[in-house]
């Protein structure tokens, strides 16, 4: 491998890069603290310091009298320095939010998605950015990066995303890049929506500090994200968690094959109304008026979701034989309601493996992938920002 040639000028950046990502890191802090914790000198720290802040990067946010000595400024990452922007397009609901770079989210919608095409998704979701970017008075080009989840596996050989099979349309070519020029300013990635929703969990729910933590989804579909060490997993060809693709006989009669598809088929929301209404419930049903009439004794409603339990069960348990992880999270529009499985689901991988992940209830709920996409977007964004003011 060639040797990349030392030169002061890339002294200096490795020097303001590892000071950003302290400051980022640890908090605000004064430069004798900075010298302290990066092993830095003083006059190198004051002189990266100086850069940065000549370059919109940090800003001094207070003071900090200390026991002995003189009263010392503290230095913060200036988040005003961009924004990211994260959306997540869901069969029943449509997400967006703005973010600025310490990740605070300035403004946020949230939309029933009652479009019955593509195109017609594409078009609320362009809407719903350029919506929150004005409330949170940002403006196209001060957006360095757009995060959009969704259901399906994107192929960036293509710029399509396939097997979404909840979105028809949705993988027609030349949607994404229309969304992509409609947008205007940012650039656009485009990720699953159980990846992102693992990422939100891992980095501000139920996943944090894990070792390998894995995310199911379960709502109109069902899908699995990992992470291990902090990065996602997403296979080779980024279709890894597509859990929803294997085959079982639930449901089917004992001589029909296997179909391809058929786990999710079998414990989506569909599958919940499904199998009340094969055994009496009546009425307009919705998986999630089922859960609320088991939580309130309603004896059929509660066996459906007893059996759920023990379908959730099995994919946990392939899961955890596979990838043994320490944390599961149960989320997506079913997971709101995994306390009343939750022990089945334990039981179960008490029979079927020694192998003991702790599995819980997502704490970010209705808000996993949404905030997965704004913690892609800043991973992305920041050393742009970083690259683009410091002069690299």
């Amino acid at each position: 491998m060639e040797e990349v040639p030392w030169n002061r000028q890339r002294l200096r950046s490795n020097n303001e890069w590892l000071l950003l990502e302290q400051l980022r890191n640890a908090g605000p802090a004064s430069r004798a603290q900075l010298a302290r914790d990066t092993g830095l000198s003083k006059p190198t720290v004051s002189s990266a310091l100086a850069a940065l802040q000549r370059n919109g990067l940090v800003r001094e946010m207070g003071t900090m009298v200390p026991e002995r000595g003189r009263t010392a400024v503290l230095y913060e990452p200036d988040p005003t320095a961009g924004y990211v922007l994260g959306i997540d397009i869901g069969r029943a609901n449509l997400r967006a939010a703005v973010a600025d770079l310490s990740g605070k989210v300035l403004a946020r919608t949230d939309i029933a998605n009652k479009a019955r095409t593509a195109i017609a998704v594409a078009d609320i979701a362009v809407s719903a950015a350029e919506q929150v970017c004005e409330t949170a008075g940002v403006t196209a080009d001060q957006v360095i990066h757009a995060a959009l989840g969704s259901p399906g596996v994107f192929d960036p050989q293509d710029g399509r995303m396939h097997f979404a099979v909840n979105l028809p349309g949705w993988g027609r070519a030349g949607l994404l890049d229309t969304i992509r020029e409609r947008l205007g300013g940012p650039e656009l990635s485009v990720h699953n929506d159980a990846n992102l929703a693992a990422l939100g969990e891992y980095v501000f729910g139920a996943g944090r500090g894990s070792r390998l933590f894995v995310y199911v989804l379960i709502g109109t579909g069902l899908g699995v994200g990992i992470v291990s060490q902090g990065e996602l997993f997403t296979g080779a060809h980024g279709a890894a968690g597509e859990v929803g693709f294997l085959p079982t006989t639930f449901g089917a009669p004992e001589t029909e094959a296997p179909r391809r598809g058929a786990l999710e088929e079998a414990v989506s929301a569909e599958a919940v109304v499904k199998a009340a209404r094969a055994q009496g419930m009546t009425g307009r049903l919705t998986a999630k008026l089922v859960f609320e009439q088991a939580r309130a004794g309603h004896p059929i409603a509660a066996n459906v979701v007893r059996q759920e339990g023990e379908r959730v069960a099995l994919v946990v348990a392939a899961v955890t034989a596979v990838l043994d992880p320490d944390v599961i999270a149960l989320g997506g529009g079913l997971g709101h309601s995994a306390d009343l499985y939750l022990d089945e689901v334990r039981a179960a991988l008490q029979r079927s493996t020694p192998l003991r992940p702790q599995v819980a209830s997502s704490e970010l709920g209705d808000d996993a992938v949404l905030l997965g996409a704004i913690a892609t977007a800043l991973r992305i964004a920041r050393p742009q920002v970083f690259d683009r003011r410091a002069g690299n």
